[in-house]
């Protein structure tokens, strides 16, 4: 397996963010601040990120690192992107849904990824022709392998995103109400949950308006290898930050066609198939 001594640094590196995450998850002293986007970054981020970067330094000195926090440019070759604590709004709140996202791109394409969520006590993890796994509770549980559901037609799909605020700003409300009323049911499950729930087959269409390369790469690898498609919103590399959309192809299709069909479309589950 060509990608096997690169998915066990990832493995590694998920052990070394699991430690440090932990034990600042729920502490009273944790360090937050706000980034000029708004959004919150606290000293768990930060110390993450860090402790990543010089692992990979020091584990492979040629490659590249791009990270949410401390930046960095995801080159042709090879380069390891993480995102410290996705979900760190929950993080910052107690609320245990949150993980370190693990991926390294080569020539642009994710090829291995970890999702760890030490406080959900599960791990996700693929690596390109190796299909896409999820371990939960003990670190000696016997790993299932994942695939994306079988759902064929929105009426009987189950959608989520992450904040429908975001369309409006991003994308358009009246679309993802669109795909919302063709669909069986809508939550809005958030982050890199609804991914990970869409390889596991309990969601069949994640969708979210904006994403950053380090929000999505492991996740699109994840979704890949459990037989679905991820790509953003219009059907392209989700590494251009127009969105997130993961589902099987069938479902994935369809939800592309809904999201772009004109304002003045009739919705409803009768009129998409």
């Amino acid at each position: 397996m060509p990608q096997q001594a690169d998915l066990e640094l990832a493995m590694r590196l998920a052990d070394t963010a699991d430690r440090i995450t932990t034990r600042r998850f729920q502490a009273r002293d944790l360090r937050i601040r706000e980034k000029p986007d708004r959004t919150p970054v606290t000293d768990a981020d930060t110390t993450v990120e860090a402790a990543v970067r010089e692992s990979v330094r020091a584990a492979r000195p040629d490659d590249d690192f791009a990270g949410e926090e401390t930046g960095g440019e995801v080159t042709a070759g090879r380069t390891w992107i993480v995102d410290p604590i996705d979900g760190t709004k929950n993080f910052l709140r107690g609320v245990p849904v949150w993980a370190t996202l693990i991926a390294l791109l080569e020539d642009g394409r994710p090829t291995v990824g970890v999702v760890a969520a030490p406080a959900l006590r599960s791990r996700w993890w693929a690596a390109a022709g190796h299909g896409a796994w999820l371990r939960r509770g003990s670190a000696g549980a016997e790993p299932l392998r994942l695939h994306v559901s079988g759902v064929a037609r929105l009426e009987n799909a189950y959608l989520s995103t992450t904040n429908t605020r975001t369309w409006d700003a991003f994308h358009s409300r009246a679309a993802y109400l669109r795909l919302a009323d063709a669909c069986w049911e809508d939550r809005a499950f958030g982050d890199f949950l609804q991914h990970c729930m869409v390889a596991e087959g309990t969601v069949d269409i994640a969708a979210e308006p904006v994403v950053s390369p380090w929000d999505i790469a492991a996740l699109q690898i994840l979704v890949e290898e459990a037989g679905g498609v991820c790509t953003d919103l219009l059907g392209g590399s989700p590494q251009r930050g127009t969105g997130a959309l993961s589902a099987n192809p069938e479902l994935h299709r369809l939800a592309v066609e809904a999201l772009a069909a004109p304002a003045a479309a009739t919705t409803g589950a009768a009129t998409i198939p």
